[in-house]
């Protein structure tokens, strides 16, 4: 018989700095999972670990239980010709890599099956872009889910009730309770969903900089380093990139913005060159993780091949049509995502070289606008946010667009306006960062 413990008490004990044992945290995850711990000891819980920390036992306790909430995809009996494999970031402003890495990597062979979340905190969730295209199905049953894969290489899903359910309700309650940023609680998050999901090899893309939950790169390797023990722990073989966020990745942000980005990039009507970057660093990791090239030369030589073959692209709109998206997506996709009934320049009120930009208020920009949660009930405008954003180092003269809003209105179009003149700033030419910045093995 299980032991029975306290909710309460879970929360006194991590409160004032204890170990908790497993058996206690598979009891408050159990709890979680069936609705018996209440939202508020939900959120209690979060804050107190957020402040008292969990030692490597505890998160890899706290990342099994959240796993085993749920069921565990198994990929043997499909008997697929490659590796599964796949990619998570900790978050980001115009962070859409994952869009365009799955279907690169399934044209090279390996299989992904992406299981994605929610917008989190000021960053954009690669589930709420793809709610932007009409009739994908984010939340599939396993079948489906399954099929998909098997046929097309890869797929990005959000969690169905049955994948980390654990994870899925503390995933929200974190959002809108300051508590996002707990190394801990993101271990445990990003891992029990990259377990369900049955993986053989992860590459982890650890954000640093303005923009990211990790602002430091003393804090971003604490993250790396985290995520690597304890998935190697629950015997998952993981490398970490950390990549720079001191700037937008793509020059969109916004959930339906950042789609046709990603279609544009696919596509080769335009790539941005810090995306790229990152997008071919991760993918080459992912490939020489999967034994499908020997070396990262090697592996970045055949995922290009998959961008201009057209390849990746093909298999795009086939993970979209098979999910339930239109037939022709990728082929139509300007005249298939929604847009916003308002759109105006961000005129720059002086010139000069851009210095600084302040990332993150540039995603809070688009919650602002409509297009990210303030709580964990809210819907959100998939149309609004920003595109061609100008980038760190570019010059500008006054009166030329730093970018452009799109918004569902005139009075929130200039309040979008305001945030991202606000987070912009002019002076001499900044240091720039590499795209990405170092490299941590598990």
């Amino acid at each position: 018989m299980a032991e029975m413990f306290l909710p309460q008490e879970i929360i006194r004990k991590k409160r004032d700095g204890g170990i908790l044992s497993c058996a206690e945290i598979e009891f408050f995850i159990s709890g979680l999972t069936s609705g018996a711990v209440s939202e508020g000891q939900v959120a209690a819980f979060a804050m107190a670990v957020f402040f008292k920390g969990m030692d490597i036992d505890e998160r890899v306790a706290l990342t099994r239980a959240m796993t085993q909430s749920g069921s565990v995809l198994n990929w043997a009996d499909l008997h697929l010709p490659g590796p599964i494999l796949d990619k998570h970031s900790t978050g980001g402003v115009g962070d859409n890599v994952s869009l365009m890495l799955a279907p690169m990597v399934a044209a090279c062979g390996g299989f992904v099956p992406m299981i994605s979340g929610r917008g989190l905190g000021h960053t954009g969730g690669t589930l709420d872009k793809l709610d932007s295209i009409p009739g994908y199905v984010s939340q599939p049953d396993n079948v489906l889910f399954r099929k998909i894969v098997r046929e097309v290489g890869c797929a990005i899903i959000g969690q169905t009730a049955d994948l980390a359910p654990a994870d899925k309700r503390l995933y929200a309650i974190r959002d809108v309770t300051a508590t996002v940023e707990s190394i801990a609680l993101i271990t445990a998050s990003i891992l029990s969903k990259k377990l369900s999901a049955g993986l053989q090899g992860l590459v982890m893309d650890v954000k640093t900089g303005n923009g990211a939950f990790m602002d430091s790169l003393t804090g971003a390797r604490e993250l790396a380093a985290s995520l690597a023990k304890v998935a190697t722990g629950a015997g998952l073989p993981t490398t970490a990139l950390i990549t720079d966020m001191n700037e937008p990745l793509a020059r969109a942000a916004g959930n339906a913005l950042e789609v046709q980005n990603a279609v544009d990039y696919l596509t080769g009507q335009h790539r941005d060159a810090r995306l790229h970057e990152v997008t071919l660093a991760l993918g080459a990791e992912m490939l020489v993780s999967g034994k499908l090239a020997s070396t990262i030369p090697e592996a970045r030589e055949r995922l290009q091949k998959s961008l201009y073959s057209g390849k990746a692209a093909e298999l795009f709109g086939k993970m979209v049509s098979g999910l339930g998206g239109p037939v022709n997506f990728v082929e139509k996709a300007t005249e298939i995502l929604p847009k916003a009934p308002v759109i105006r320049p961000i005129l720059a009120r002086q010139g000069g070289i851009i210095a600084r930009i302040h990332t993150r208020a540039v995603g809070i920009g688009v919650i602002g606008l409509g297009g990210g949660r303030r709580r964990a009930a809210d819907s959100i405008d998939l149309r609004v946010g920003y595109s061609g954003l100008s980038e760190l180092g570019g010059k500008i003269e006054a009166g030329e667009p730093l970018g452009f809003v799109h918004a569902r209105d005139e009075a929130s179009a200039q309040a979008g306006i305001q945030a991202v003149l606000n987070a912009y700033h002019f002076g001499a030419a900044p240091a720039l960062h590499a795209p990405v910045i170092e490299r941590i093995k598990g």
